[in-house]
């Protein structure tokens, strides 16, 4: 059986790629590449999905080769997906980045009209967290080392 030899990118679905990408820029990440137009045979065949044509940005976190694959599909459109889920519902309910100042994280997602679900807990005196409702719904879980 083949088994994992690292873990390489997490890919998210978006209505506005220039937004969500913007979004994770302002939080420290950069982009790595983007593709605009891809179809064809390897898109269809991968995703499943007969005449799509996506486009894609690739972002990296510093220290890090884990990448966040942003595709947004030109054809055919996006289904609704749930953008108030919250964090019982079934699926991907997250993506977790460590800050150095979560204070000043949050106060600047709010600035730029992203705000708090909840408020900001600690835990054991190790872990100050918040979770942040992004561009389309998106669940950002935000942690600092105290």
């Amino acid at each position: 059986m083949g088994r994992i030899s690292r873990f390489d990118h997490i890919g998210i679905t978006v209505a506005n790629l220039d937004e969500v990408t913007r979004f994770f820029v302002a939080l420290g990440l950069s982009v790595d590449g983007r593709a605009d137009g891809l179809e064809g045979e390897f898109l269809e065949t991968v995703c499943g999905i007969p005449d799509s044509r996506t486009n894609i940005v690739m972002l990296k976190a510093p220290d890090s080769d884990v990448g966040i694959e942003l595709s947004s599909f030109e054809k055919p459109a996006h289904g609704p997906g749930q953008p108030e889920a919250m964090a019982n519902e079934l699926g991907l309910r997250s993506l977790a980045f460590e800050v150095d100042d979560l204070r000043a994280a949050v106060a600047d997602l709010e600035s730029q009209g992203y705000g708090l679900i909840g408020g900001i807990g600690e835990h054991e005196e190790v872990w100050a967290m918040a979770y942040v409702r992004g561009p389309e719904g998106l669940i950002v879980a935000l942690a600092q080392r105290l």
